[in-house]
């Protein structure tokens, strides 16, 4: 498969052209190792087309990876997933759509909603360990979604690798003429290993590239399965994305393409032998959540664990009081795998203090969230946070999942969860 924005980089860095344009840098770097990589960062250049105008080589590059994501179009962004969720709640609000949300979702929706003045009508999820995972409740979302001119909004996988079934709600939203967008940031690879949202009938989707693929941070792109919105899509983008996006990021998207044509099944196949026979190993020892297989979650004092995975030199993508989470990709190695079960099985687990069970309550939402958000606010120690207004959200980051949301009170449930987290300050309005 062609690489249409890395080969132009390539041939303009060899060119060794004056540079009489941003960016400053002029393709010098400070550190001689990193001339290289500084010689391919450039700004929209004569023929380096335009990221949301695109009609040269990022349009050229983009309907590769709608070729083998199998979309009716494909949309980069250089600013992760955040942009895509936006753009996707942009695009419902220009269909006035009311937004019907799954609660677990990533604060980059709670920032969208304060920025485009949606209150979006909540489903809490039947939560299995802390705020971060649970399983969707069919009959919630269904009394929801049937009062008409609809769109249902789901993290799938959410941030222990729980899955919903898109098909499922897929189904739903085509009965009551919903609209379904799904938040995969963390399921690239479910295009190639597995089911996904896409092919399950989603609307539209956005996938984090540089989560799960070979692509530099921020790397994202935004899947549009439904015709009606490619019209609406980019424009959307450039309410809020830099008119100056990373080409290095463009350029890991664009060689991520022929990573995903000539390599990715192999290293799937690979890797997911390895895992196979780590979780085997380790099941005697560790309960193993369910999920989708490139996310290892373990329930136990996933805090404690991760201290002691880390004089190993191995980095966990996140762990709690309840659990833990081991990120894997299709680039991960055999042998890391391998370092990882070995060591796994040296440990003994410390079960969760909890067992990971949450009562989260139905939060009453006394301000809109858009005033809440961008209202004066003041940090305060939680316990002094009850029956206050929440204003600047608080969020463990990872995973960033907010616990109370910009203009909700502030219960003593609330602040029980906030400190199982690690949050002892909070923000309230003044």
């Amino acid at each position: 498969m062609n690489t249409p924005i890395y080969d132009f980089l390539k041939e303009y860095a060899d060119k060794n052209t004056a540079r009489l344009h941003m960016p400053g840098h002029k393709g010098k770097s400070p550190l001689p190792e990193l001339e290289k990589l500084y010689s391919l960062d450039i700004t929209e250049i004569s023929g380096a087309d335009s990221l949301f105008e695109a009609d040269g080589i990022i349009k050229e590059s983009e309907k590769n990876a709608s070729a083998l994501f199998k979309t009716e179009e494909t949309c980069y962004s250089a600013g992760g997933s955040t942009l895509c969720i936006q753009a996707m709640l942009a695009v419902m609000k220009m269909e006035g759509r009311r937004l019907v949300a799954v609660r677990n979702v990533h604060r980059s929706f709670i920032s969208a909603c304060a920025f485009l003045n949606i209150e979006p009508e909540w489903i809490y999820p039947v939560y299995s360990n802390g705020i971060l995972s649970g399983e969707i409740p069919m009959d919630k979302v269904e009394n929801k979604i049937s009062g008409g001119n609809a769109c249902l909004y789901v993290t799938s996988p959410d941030y222990l690798g729980k899955q919903a079934d898109i098909s499922k709600l897929s189904e739903l939203c085509r009965k009551y003429d919903a609209f379904l967008i799904v938040d995969n940031a963390h399921g690239a690879h479910t295009a190639f290993a597995g089911k996904h949202p896409i092919a399950c009938g989603a609307d539209m989707c956005c996938d984090s590239a540089h989560k799960m693929l070979p692509a530099l941070t921020g790397g994202a792109y935004l899947h549009i399965g439904n015709k009606r919105f490619c019209n609406a899509v980019k424009h959307a983008m450039s309410l809020f994305g830099s008119t100056s996006p990373s080409y290095l990021i463009l350029a890991s998207l664009d060689l991520c393409n022929r990573y995903i044509e000539q390599e990715i099944d192999n290293d799937i196949n690979r890797v997911l032998s390895a895992l196979a026979r780590l979780r085997k190993e380790i099941s005697c020892r560790y309960e193993i959540y369910s999920g989708e297989p490139f996310h290892l979650t373990i329930l136990c004092r996933g805090d404690i664990l991760a201290l002691e995975l880390r004089t190993r030199n191995i980095e966990c993508e996140y762990s709690d009081k309840g659990c833990i989470v081991l990120l894997f990709s299709p680039l991960t190695s055999v042998k890391e795998i391998e370092y990882v079960q070995k060591a796994l099985m040296e440990f003994e687990p410390i079960p969760s203090e909890d067992n990971g069970f949450i009562d989260f309550p139905v939060m009453e939402q006394s301000l809109p969230i858009a005033e809440a958000a961008l209202a004066k606010f003041e940090p305060v120690p939680v316990e002094k946070a009850v029956g206050r207004i929440c204003g600047a959200v608080n969020v463990p980051c990872p995973p960033a999942v907010p616990i109370a949301v910009s203009g909700e009170i502030i219960s003593d449930e609330c602040v029980k969860i906030y400190k199982r987290y690690g949050i002892l300050t909070v923000n309230v309005l003044k």
